[in-house]
């Protein structure tokens, strides 16, 4: 695992993605949502990493989480909070 690049995660500006909120100790669940993103960036005091889905909606995952990876596939597991954080390219057909 690693910590988050800004660059990995412009591979998800602009198509269609799954987004997912995990909480580790099995409480609620947030609905897996799509979404496109439309522009990723750091938080002004470089805490999070934002994923703009318009001018104004964004979410925010902690720097410091630690992040798995694969094609098409982005994890991370903010260890303060318990949640994990997960983004997935959504195939269009």
């Amino acid at each position: 695992m690693e910590l988050i690049k800004l660059e990995d995660l412009n591979t998800f500006v602009g198509g269609p993605v799954a987004i997912a909120i995990q909480d580790g100790d099995g409480g609620d669940q947030a609905p897996i949502v799509k979404k496109t993103i439309k522009k990723v960036q750091f938080c002004p005091d470089k805490s999070h990493i934002r994923l703009y889905f318009d001018d104004f909606y964004f979410l925010a995952v902690p720097l410091n989480s630690r992040v798995s990876q694969s094609e098409g596939y982005w994890s991370a597991f903010d260890s303060e909070s318990g949640l994990t954080y997960t983004v997935k390219k959504v195939q269009v057909f």
